[in-house]
């Protein structure tokens, strides 16, 4: 028999803020648990700044520095890899903040939100996508941790540390060091949410600190700004340069591809509308344009110093000579990365597993089973080379989140307008539990926007895992464009067929605010 929700179980604050009337409603439900439960309006207490220090903890780190670093690497100059990340910054904030409002409205973590357009079934499928992803994040930021505290190792055991016995094509000592920042690591996990916002708060400025110490010491060792920004693009501005930057772009914008879907994790519990928006809005082009400044100049500087770009900040440390400058920089790297990867990658993993098995998982138990996973993908693999982390690993799980980023934006704000029925996002048989719990209408958009986004994956002849002329040739000039591509068909598919084969099922009342 299909349920329906009365509008009285749910609460609207003058703020346009909603809650449940009684949590009881959902208490029973296979489908709910503490973490997946909506957030109470008393609960909901993050500020401005508490959103933009979570940016700048999850910005400024390791693998942001080699998005431009990465860049310059691959021929750009500093301006022409400044430029590119700065662009697709700007362009990724926008879907972000669309799927952000409804973490903030209703309280709720992006599985749940997806329920409403996938059906409380299908949502595992866009969250489990994300949770995989987030899931080989985690192991290349675990790796990179493992790495500097490798390093510093080195730096102060000496060749017995960093000479020693090589164990599957690394030293031991490397092993060991992935294996002690893990566990590391997952302490924090187990302490929860909470625990990770006050570690945001206090380590996001201490990270800030440690990239412009770096800055200084490269810039003062190279002769000044001058010789760092005379350094040419290899690339021109030519052919050569637009034929690079367009999947360039794609990868930039994919890097924040996870985030757009999953904000409402974090925003769900936010004071208001006004306090995420404009602490993300302060928070993720300040912070990002900060850190690509800072690692294009000092990539750069290896250029005059070494004569070579060296993209990797960890090899750049490896050069110093003295040891309490290598173990400062490389203390804040490890605050950097860790900040970061409990934030990005254990939040979302664990509400996204905890959701596909909401009676077995929660925050914690999915989390630890994110960083087990994160280390099977062998993340060693992924940052490799430069043009396999980005035109590889960025660009095609880009395209594919970027299908269902445009079915959420679609369902939540062209079909839904933004109304959603709480309760119902929790019970089998209501009005989103579609046809066995799937809207087969969101999953077809989500697999065609796919195939069309990175069907045509390719890889230039050595320098990547897809075929040269693309896995289906006919598409390989959409894959330059992955991104853009996923985005919009998803959203053009799920609206079509969401306009032309609509459900039958009620739709909620007009609510006040916003």
């Amino acid at each position: 028999m299909t349920q329906t929700t009365a509008p009285q179980d749910q609460v609207v604050h003058p703020d346009g803020r909603v809650e449940l009337r009684d949590a009881a409603v959902i208490a029973g439900s296979r489908y709910a648990n503490a973490e997946l439960a909506p957030t109470t309006v008393e609960r909901r207490q993050w500020t401005t700044y508490n959103y933009a220090a979570l940016w700048m903890g999850m910005a400024h780190n390791i693998p942001s520095y080699l998005l431009a670093s990465g860049l310059v690497a691959i021929g750009m100059n500093w301006l022409q890899a400044f430029l590119t990340i700065t662009i697709a910054n700007v362009i990724v904030l926008a879907p972000m903040l669309l799927n952000s409002h409804a973490g903030t409205k209703y309280g709720i973590p992006f599985p749940v939100f997806a329920r409403a357009f996938y059906g409380v079934r299908g949502a595992n499928l866009p969250a489990l996508l994300r949770a995989f992803i987030a899931c080989g994040w985690f192991g290349i930021q675990t790796w990179i941790g493992g790495q500097a505290i490798f390093v510093i190792a080195g730096k102060l055991l000496g060749p017995s540390w960093s000479a020693a016995a090589t164990l599957l094509g690394q030293p031991w000592t490397m092993w060991l060091s992935f294996a002690f920042f893990w566990l590391v690591q997952m302490i924090l996990i187990a302490r929860g949410i909470e625990a990770l916002r006050r570690f945001e708060n206090w380590a996001a400025p201490l990270v800030t600190v440690a990239f412009l110490a770096l800055l200084v010491y490269v810039v003062t060792r190279a002769g000044g700004f001058g010789p760092i920004f005379a350094e040419p693009s290899r690339l021109g501005w030519g052919p050569s340069f637009w034929a690079v930057f367009w999947p360039a772009l794609m990868g930039m914008i994919a890097f924040w591809a996870t985030l757009s879907l999953n904000m409402p994790d974090f925003t769900r519990f936010g004071a208001g509308q006004r306090q995420q928006v404009l602490g993300q809005v302060l928070g993720l082009p300040t912070t990002m344009a900060f850190i690509s400044i800072v690692s294009i100049i000092i990539t750069s500087g290896t250029i005059v110093l070494y004569g070579k770009a060296i993209w990797d900040p960890v090899e750049v440390a490896r050069q110093f000579e003295h040891p309490l400058v290598v173990t400062v920089g490389l203390v804040m790297a490890i605050l950097a990365t860790m900040s970061a990867n409990v934030a990005a990658n254990v939040v979302s993993p664990s509400y996204d597993f905890s959701n596909a098995l909401p009676r077995w998982l929660n925050f914690r138990t999915a989390g630890l089973l994110t960083g087990v996973i994160g280390v099977l993908i062998q993340p060693w693999r992924l940052i490799s080379d430069p043009n396999v982390y980005i035109f590889a690993w960025l660009g095609f799980y880009g395209g594919v989140l970027a299908s269902v980023a445009g079915v959420l934006v679609a369902g939540y704000w062209l079909v839904s307008r933004t109304r959603l029925d709480l309760a119902a996002l929790y019970r089998p048989g209501g009005r989103y539990w579609y046809a066995a719990g799937w809207n087969w209408r969101a999953v077809i958009a989500t697999l065609v926007g796919s195939l069309l986004a990175v069907g045509g994956a390719y890889s230039l002849p050595g320098r990547g895992p897809f075929p040269a002329d693309g896995l289906i040739p006919v598409l390989r000039p959409l894959y330059d464009y992955s991104w853009a591509v996923g985005i919009a068909a998803g959203l053009v598919l799920y609206l079509v067929l969401s306009l032309t084969t609509p459900t039958r099922r009620r739709t909620p009342p007009m609510e006040q605010g916003n």
